[in-house]
């Protein structure tokens, strides 16, 4: 197949977002939110469509479901992105040189944004908001898994976009095909940059393989370590929140990290687990430490320790002192979101200095690490490298900046 007149048409509406104001940008957000309350028949008819094709003990089922009540908070977050502040035509820094030249540095747009994602159909929505609000058109590349849902919102997004004197191309849902998919990596000078939003395996392969630049989101591999000094109820709170409160994605518990000293009380930390049938993978001491006393129990395996679960099951691994867990954080993590349950101020300070992650944390769960939770409104994502943009991407992170250089006839 060939895109090319699919990316010219999405460079030709991206220029035209650059004429419109934000005020028409914030009605239309609020608009499309309407019209998505009025459409949740027609949405979860074809999510159903998508959901008859997996099964239910897939663990990207819960990812690619909507409800109702998901879609009333869809529609609630682009009423939300509506309200917040353009991150666009901002002054970042300005100077005038000795000779009367003024230089100022102004955010942005992209352009056009392209999203590879995997069985999300939440992201669609989320995507186009946030992309539209930064003034770039984007190109959806969704997996197969999530078709005709997304097929159903991209003819919604579009509907909207066409009502209400938009060019529709603002947006466009690519062919859920491996060759869109390798077309779109190989747009230089078409698509200004691409994000994936998904497993490593996805991750991976388009940062191996894209010509276009990359920002890396999504994949997870988050610790919780306990400390010597921390707090039982601290670390069985948090152990519960970051596991339990929704395993499907990216912030979400993948490995409890404890010392030597605390085994004792690993039983009471893990006791909650069970009500939510998940799966300990512990390795040797861990386990004969819960043995008969916590039900779902199996022996770690090499392969248990800097794995991504997404599912109900999580493992343990136990450590002598903070520099071994450090070690093995470091051996491990995805640079997403680690936690250190702890009351030593000592021993706080150097895991939230040591730690190399997009998000490091003292007596909190990883479970925080979100856009909206950030006080950022919304995200398009979460970064997990160190180039651009680091953590939750709000729309600040979605702009670029160009130097705009102003004088009176000065020559050099």
């Amino acid at each position: 197949m060939n895109c090319d007149n699919i990316f010219k048409s999405a460079r030709v509406a991206a220029r035209r977002l650059n004429r419109v104001s934000t005020e028409d940008i914030n009605a239309l957000l609020l608009a499309l939110a309407d019209v998505v309350v009025e459409n949740i028949p027609q949405i979860l008819e074809a999510n159903a469509l998508d959901l008859a094709r997996m099964s239910k003990d897939d663990p990207k089922y819960d990812r690619l479901q909507l409800t109702d009540g998901r879609l009333r908070d869809i529609a609630s977050d682009m009423r939300a992105v509506a309200t917040l502040p353009s991150p666009l035509n901002m002054t970042l820094s300005t100077h005038t040189r000795p000779n009367g030249m003024t230089i100022q540095k102004v955010s942005v747009p992209f352009g056009v944004i392209g999203v590879i994602y995997e069985a999300r159909p939440n992201v669609t929505f989320d995507v186009f908001s946030l992309c539209v609000k930064a003034g770039s058109a984007c190109l959806l590349k969704g997996g197969s898994d999530a078709r005709d849902t997304n097929e159903c919102a991209v003819a919604i997004i579009r509907k909207v976009l066409s009502d209400n004197g938009f060019d529709e191309n603002t947006v466009t849902l690519l062919p859920a095909s491996r060759e869109a998919t390798a077309e779109m990596l190989g747009a230089v000078g078409q698509v200004d940059l691409i994000i994936p939003r998904g497993s490593k395996q996805l991750i991976d392969f388009v940062r191996d393989n894209s010509r276009v630049p990359v920002i890396e989101t999504g994949a997870g591999v988050c610790h919780t370590y306990l400390h010597v000094s921390g707090r039982t109820d601290y670390a069985a709170d948090i152990v519960f929140n970051a596991k339990t409160r929704r395993v499907s994605v990216c912030n979400s518990l993948d490995t409890l990290v404890i010392d030597r000293e605390r085994l004792d009380d690993l039983s009471t930390v893990c006791e909650r687990l069970a009500s939510q049938n998940v799966m300990i993978y512990a390795d040797d001491e861990a386990f004969a430490t819960l043995e008969g006393k916590y039900p779902l129990l199996e022996r770690a395996t090499a392969d248990d320790f800097g794995r991504e679960w997404l599912d109900y099951k999580m493992s343990i691994k136990t450590v002598a002192d903070i520099d071994e867990a450090l070690e093995f954080i470091e051996q491990n993590s995805s640079r997403h979101s680690e936690t250190i349950v702890a009351e030593d101020d000592d021993a706080k300070n150097l895991f939230l200095k040591e730690v190399d992650a997009a998000c490091v944390y003292a007596n909190v769960s990883t479970a925080f690490t979100d856009g909206g939770q950030f006080g950022f409104g919304a995200e398009i994502g979460i970064s997990t490298q160190k180039l651009h943009a680091r953590g939750p991407m709000a729309l600040p992170e979605i702009t670029t900046y160009k130097y705009v250089i102003t004088g009176t006839g000065q020559t050099r």
